[in-house]
């Protein structure tokens, strides 16, 4: 391995720590708005690093850089200190836990706007269509808005591309937006270079602050749309072990990225930011989405739940999440993903 290879995994190490640190900061935030006592405030996981003692607070690194961690006072054990996690209203208690994941959406909608601004994105308009090709054909004309593939709604170019690719090169239909009306195409790609193509290129989007940030919230809404299709494949069974990674994958796709350009380290640091936030609500023990889960349950039902219940579903649930991360990160070392 050179030294240029393990600067650029150092790299991808600060990008996926600010990850990190953005989620950990959506709880620290709130707590503290909500007047809850932070114990701890961790940036990774397992042994420690390096900590160094605040007002009330300890701020730690530890050695495992994927996670970390915000412990509060009372948030695992009943405690009579009115700045305990566990006396607050259920409501207030979800908008701590909440936040961590809003954190991430919101890193990846900045990523996204900051990426745009720089270095441009391409819109669902046509800026050109091929001579010859399957869209010629048919009628497609530049300035066509690309709105639906079959009964999907198109917002960004890669959701266009993706719709083609999904095809398999089967015959899809096309709804575009011309001069406020809609015309519906019947288009059947071609395969090039690889490629499912139908032969048009993108319009750029126009820069600007409005513009960027729209973008911003587009892809970020593209990548969790993404996301959610994969899990429902992954119900299906039509998963496959090179389909998805753990916290080697992570770094190794990140450093390959860091590689390439710094931009593409940002493009692929946002993508993982959702992937993140989503992963965190899964409504699983131990993970955010467990307790976001519960707090809301209590909201609508109006019923305490026993908090020592609560404590030892979670241990188990955190012991479960371990040893999926343990089998995930054994995956990644025997049966890597080709990059």
């Amino acid at each position: 391995m050179s030294f240029s290879f393990i600067l650029y995994i150092l790299l991808a190490l600060v990008f996926i720590g600010i990850l990190v640190l953005g989620h950990e900061l959506g709880h620290f935030t709130l707590a503290k708005i909500n007047g809850v006592k932070v114990e701890e405030f961790s940036i990774g996981m397992g042994p420690k690093l390096f900590s160094i003692k605040g007002r009330e607070t300890r701020y730690s690194i530890r050695i495992v850089p994927i996670g970390g961690y915000v412990k509060m006072l009372g948030e695992q054990e009943k405690s009579s200190d009115e700045r305990a996690f566990t006396n607050l209203p259920p409501l207030r208690r979800l908008s701590i836990i909440a936040a961590g994941p809003f954190m991430n959406f919101v890193i990846a909608i900045v990523l996204f706007a900051v990426l745009g601004a720089s270095q441009g994105f391409m819109t669902n308009k046509v800026k050109s269509v091929v001579p010859d090709s399957p869209a010629y054909k048919v009628g497609l004309k530049n300035g066509d808005e690309i709105i639906k593939i079959g009964s999907s709604k198109i917002s960004t170019w890669e959701d266009f591309v993706t719709g083609i690719y999904n095809s398999n090169g089967a015959p899809v239909n096309i709804t575009v937006k011309r001069d406020s009306k809609e015309i519906n195409y019947t288009i059947t790609p071609v395969k090039e270079d690889n490629r499912l193509i139908i032969g048009v290129y993108a319009q750029e989007g126009k820069s600007g602050f409005i513009s960027s940030v729209n973008y911003g919230f587009r892809e970020t809404g593209f990548i969790i749309k993404q996301t959610f299709n994969f899990f429902g494949t992954l119900f299906k069974g039509k998963a496959t072990a090179n389909d998805f990674g753990g916290p080697v994958t992570i770094i190794k796709f990140s450093a390959q990225a860091a590689k390439t350009s710094l931009w593409n380290l940002v493009f692929l640091m946002a993508g993982f930011s959702v992937q993140f936030g989503i992963f965190n609500i899964i409504p699983f023990p131990a993970l955010d989405g467990g307790y976001i889960f519960l707090y809301i349950f209590q909201i609508i039902t109006g019923k305490e739940i026993d908090e020592n219940k609560v404590g030892v579903i979670n241990y188990f649930g955190f012991i479960l999440l371990m040893l999926l991360m343990v089998a995930v990160t054994l995956k990644d070392i025997f049966y890597p993903i080709n990059l």
